[in-house]
């Protein structure tokens, strides 16, 4: 059986203050009337399970809408591929690198092959669309370095700001 009940409150059921998003809020499934209701109370206003709960659960409220990231926009970040692969900054190399990865996950990008440039190993890029051909250096990046820089360029794209 399939239930639906309406997202958290915005106020607590049991003091009336507004729910604080991060906080913790106790939810609650009563019946009443035949109907099923969800309250949600703050942890101030929580005074434990009314007799007529059909459930409760513990969550926390959620925060404001945010901007959807721009790992979820693929021409965001084609667009912030190209503006970084065209001027191949050293200083920017792993930021592009990463930008790559996340084109190829999203097919955006192809991986025709690699080649040994230097003793170094290269990505041979193209785009879906038939753009490039690009040559990205291979950074070797840790998942946890490649978590790093998603998150500073998810911070670049959210502020407006180009990257450096």
């Amino acid at each position: 059986m399939d239930y639906r009940f309406r997202p958290v409150s915005k106020n607590c059921a049991g003091t009336g203050k507004p729910l604080v998003p991060g906080s913790t809020c106790y939810s609650v499934l009563v019946e009443r009337n035949g109907q099923q209701e969800r309250f949600d109370y703050s942890e101030e206003g929580w005074k434990g399970l009314p007799a007529d709960a059909v459930g409760s659960w513990r969550c926390i409220v959620p925060g404001l809408e945010q901007k959807p990231s721009v790992f979820s926009d693929v021409m965001a970040l084609w667009q912030l591929f190209e503006q970084i692969a065209e001027d191949p900054n050293p200083a920017q190399a792993r930021l592009v690198y990463v930008l790559a990865l996340s084109l190829l996950q999203k097919r955006k990008l192809k991986l025709d092959g690699t080649q040994m440039l230097d003793g170094e190993e290269f990505l041979e890029l193209s785009g879906s669309g038939g753009e490039g051909p690009y040559l990205v250096r291979n950074q070797e990046l840790t998942e946890t370095e490649i978590a790093s820089y998603r998150q500073a360029i998810e911070q670049m794209a959210n502020s407006g700001l180009e990257a450096a």
